[in-house]
């Protein structure tokens, strides 16, 4: 349920300190880790992962993701992210941060990214293939309704869903206004039924300190989804994740519904502005 991101918040420490951190993490439980090939210079993230998962390779579930859209380069990247992870073969190979129709574009091009990809999960380089996105719902929602990927990696939180008040029930979801990807992306992967990994939990902590530390967590693992992706920068908070994690009941609909609420009505589109042009590296 809670997958140790390996992004921005890994690359914050030293890389002793990374490698004794998520080994912590995993001799605590976590058995999802979550990289990509442009986290740091030379896949520095993959390669600190390599180091922890040695001798432990069955023990975890290794994701990364593919950030170029040049089809003629994907192979040798992704040949350079197997060899610094010290492994043979990937668990989840994502495409990464889609962004517009344009972006989609390129990925769905004669010879693109798309294309290698799927013929990586062939070659057996991989298990399963995704995309992930924190930018577009609806571009999103549009390369999963095309394609038929393993998993997604989508932007949920409780800060990004529009909401409107609805006699008898409160706050519920605006589906007249669908730019959330919990209203818009989300049903289509449930339909597919893919595999559904949260990320932005926290929305880059835009939302820490509107809310309790769990009740953010919580929402996220309260939807319909695998996992949630959490970026960890201290030690103290890979204990207080897991501890979390460990005792997590699912909260009720109407906390949910008057959370997204007072959240979303305050941050939303100071988030989308952010989202749009933020770079997940």
């Amino acid at each position: 349920m809670l997958a140790f991101g390996g992004g921005s918040k890994f690359l914050q420490y030293k890389d002793d300190e990374a490698v004794a951190v998520l080994t912590r993490a995993l001799d605590n439980g976590i058995t999802y880790i979550d990289t990509a090939d442009d986290y740091g210079k030379n896949h520095l993230s993959e390669q600190r992962v390599g180091m922890a998962i040695k001798g432990r390779r069955d023990q975890v579930f290794v994701a990364t993701k593919l950030t170029n859209r040049d089809g003629n380069q994907s192979q040798r990247i992704v040949e350079e992210s197997l060899k610094a992870l010290q492994v043979d073969r990937l668990d989840l190979l994502h495409i990464h941060a889609l962004t517009t129709t344009d972006d989609l574009a390129k990925i769905e091009a004669t010879g693109g990214v798309l294309e290698q990809v799927l013929k990586f999960r062939d070659q057996k380089m991989t298990r399963f293939i995704g995309i992930t996105c924190h930018a577009d719902p609806t571009v999103l929602k549009t390369a999963l309704e095309r394609h038929d990927f393993d998993c997604v990696q989508m932007a949920l939180n409780a800060g990004s869903v529009s909401m409107v008040s609805a006699p008898g029930r409160g706050m519920v979801p605006d589906a007249s206004v669908q730019t959330s990807f919990q209203t818009v992306a989300l049903p289509v992967a449930l339909r597919k039924k893919m595999g559904v990994l949260g990320m932005k939990i926290f929305a880059q902590d835009a939302l820490v300190g509107q809310a309790a530390i769990e009740k953010l967590l919580y929402y996220t693992l309260s939807l319909p989804v695998t996992a949630a992706v959490v970026g960890m920068p201290k030690i103290d908070h890979v204990d207080d994740n897991i501890r979390l994690v460990k005792a997590f009941k699912r909260l009720p609909a109407a906390e949910m519904k008057q959370l997204s609420g007072k959240l979303s009505e305050k941050n939303k589109q100071a988030l989308d502005r952010f989202f749009h042009n933020h770079v997940d590296a």
